[in-house]
């Protein structure tokens, strides 16, 4: 997995501001300051703060936080820290007091810092150095699991996406095969164009639906060649008014997530009526796709198994257009309405 350069920005970004907040303090300095002085001040004392903030942050947090929950541990460990860096620097102070505990200004005068003076100095700048590490490595470690939470959200999403998808294809070439094994148990000359159509279909659906979006005119296509095939089997003919209207050529689609609904009015509505044709109707601008299908009810239908195919597309619809989409189904005692509204 590639690594984020985050962790790497936030570092330098904090050591920059302490580098400037240093320069500054120097440069508005009166004080007169010696090259030893500043070689203990910043190089010397500077390693010091910089280990005590990588101890914290490589071992003692990862280590007896992240790993071992030991946090009444850490807190003794965090003031240990502290107390090995105040002895190093007030030590380094006590033999060089000349250079770190006495300054003169620019009139020349000296002055002497007390050494209680300096402890608590040190004291509440190594804190300072310790907490901010903390918060840096908090920080880092919340937008990381943040991250790590995402991926492991969007690839759960695709999983599933996936699996429903393997569930839909199956489900509509049983239904397929079934048709076309109709007609050549009834020797139909259909049977030839009802094979060539579902090949055309599953082309469809095995090649150019792999991908997260379709241009709606394949859709349509698809659904074209689906009409297609189911009114070869219909021997009194099939009555379908599909109705086109808009930009259907420009508009992206997830690919299959129509179908349901045309084959679940094929499956359980009245299509050879020519009084009440099922009537599908699709209207696409720039931001919105309207879809719908109408279909009267066939009474003598009570296979239970109709619903499968848009419970699969109402689950589909929540994970690739959450929020974007509105399904209203009408289950009245004659008619079947589906009416999708989908922000493209």
């Amino acid at each position: 997995m590639k690594q984020s350069k985050g962790p790497l920005i936030l570092h330098a970004i904090f050591w920059s501001i302490i580098l400037m907040i240093i320069v500054g303090g120097s440069i508005f300095d009166t004080t007169k300051h010696t090259m030893k002085d500043y070689c203990i001040s910043y190089l010397v004392y500077g390693v010091i703060n910089i280990s005590i903030f990588y101890i914290n942050y490589i071992f003692l947090i990862p280590e007896l936080i992240k790993k071992r929950k030991k946090y009444f541990i850490y807190v003794l460990a965090f003031l240990l820290l502290i107390a090995v860096s105040v002895v190093a620097k007030t030590a380094i102070a006590v033999l060089y007091p000349d250079d770190v505990l006495t300054t003169v200004s620019a009139k020349g005068k000296r002055m002497e810092i007390p050494v209680h003076n300096f402890v608590i100095m040190v004291t509440f700048l190594s804190g300072f150095f310790l907490i901010c590490s903390c918060i840096i490595k908090f920080t880092i470690d919340w937008f990381a699991s943040e991250r790590i939470q995402r991926n492991l959200e969007s690839e759960r999403r695709e999983m599933e996406l996936q699996f429903l998808k393997s569930q839909l294809n199956p489900h509509f070439l049983f239904n397929s095969l079934n048709n076309i094994y109709s007609l050549a148990y009834q020797k139909s000359d259909k049977t030839a164009d009802a094979i060539m159509k579902l090949s055309e279909i599953m082309r469809y659906m095995i090649y150019e639906s792999n991908t997260p979006t379709v241009a709606l005119s394949k859709e349509v296509d698809y659904l074209t060649s689906y009409i297609e095939l189911q009114k070869i089997r219909f021997k009194d003919g099939a009555y379908i008014e599909l109705t086109l209207n808009g930009e259907i050529d420009n508009q992206k689609i997830v690919p299959l997530m129509l179908i349901s609904f045309v084959e679940n009015a094929f499956k359980h509505g009245v299509v050879t009526d020519p009084a009440e044709p099922v009537k599908i109707n699709i209207i696409a601008n720039q931001k919105i796709l309207h879809f719908s299908v109408i279909n009267k009810k066939n009474q003598q239908n009570k296979d239970a198994q109709g619903g499968v195919g848009l419970t699969n597309v109402e689950r589909r619809l929540q994970l690739v257009y959450p929020d974007r989409y509105k399904l209203n189904v009408v289950n009245s005692a004659t008619h079947y309405t589906c009416e999708l509204m989908i922000d493209i």
